[in-house]
């Protein structure tokens, strides 16, 4: 995590006048209360590896790594196989938009918390950005393990204040003139957002555009690379 997404989850900040895009089924979480402490199973799996780093049956460090590829590395690369097919195939980003789970199935790319998935397309006139108000609900087989800022309070509850400023200090600044919509996942629906294919790419084969694609772009809180650009370590 960098320093501006360390600064943003102890910022918070009080603009209203932003609502949510519901989901499918026309509900949002905006209503309901922050959970101000970790769940029951949170507090299972943090007393088992206490419990087992202090007998020294697990190394904190290969713990860590664990966590980091699945975060990082083999997650985000399933997605990035879903979009960059999408960008050179107009008839699987058509599936795509219109039936998201078989589409993504076809890549192999199915399992738990990856069930009931909506893909919503970036364009020039419309940005898309994902949250979880509730909690962390997140499609895990595309996107792998959700990021410690996607889980914070502040994302959770700023994201549906003051999207834009969120975004800003993500790094992405967000015209006036293109419509933002934040979309509310739930454990019912998980949403994958479909980035705006860069320019400069056309000639690029699947396997090097896959490479464009970062795990924000995805959550809709950045923005592919562009190519010959080098993702910040």
């Amino acid at each position: 995590m960098d320093v501006t997404r360390r600064g943003f989850i102890t910022t918070t900040v009080a603009t209203a006048g932003v609502a949510v895009t519901p989901n499918a089924q026309g509900a949002s979480h905006a209503d309901h209360d922050q959970q101000a402490l970790p769940s029951d199973l949170t507090l299972r799996v943090k007393s088992l590896e206490s419990l087992l780093v202090e007998k020294g049956l697990v190394d904190p460090a290969a713990l860590d790594a664990l966590v980091d590829i699945y975060e990082h590395k083999i997650g985000p690369r399933n997605g990035a196989r879903v979009v960059a097919r999408a960008w050179s195939d107009p008839e699987y980003k058509r599936r795509l938009l219109t039936d998201a789970d078989a589409a993504i199935a076809d890549l192999g790319f199915v399992g738990q918390q990856g069930e009931h998935m909506v893909v919503v397309e970036n364009t020039p006139a419309i940005h898309n950005m994902v949250v979880c108000t509730l909690c962390s609900c997140y499609p895990w087989p595309t996107l792998g393990l959700p990021p410690t800022w996607y889980k914070s309070a502040p994302y959770r509850s700023r994201a549906v204040i003051d999207p834009r400023g969120v975004l800003r200090e993500f790094g992405l600044e967000i015209p006036a003139h293109v419509e933002l919509r934040v979309w509310d996942s739930t454990a019912e629906i998980r949403y994958l957002v479909l980035p705006e294919r860069p320019a400069g790419s056309e000639s690029l084969d699947q396997e090097a555009l896959a490479a464009l694609v970062t795990r924000d772009s995805m959550i809709g809180t950045g923005r592919p690379l562009s190519p010959g650009e080098s993702a910040t370590p």
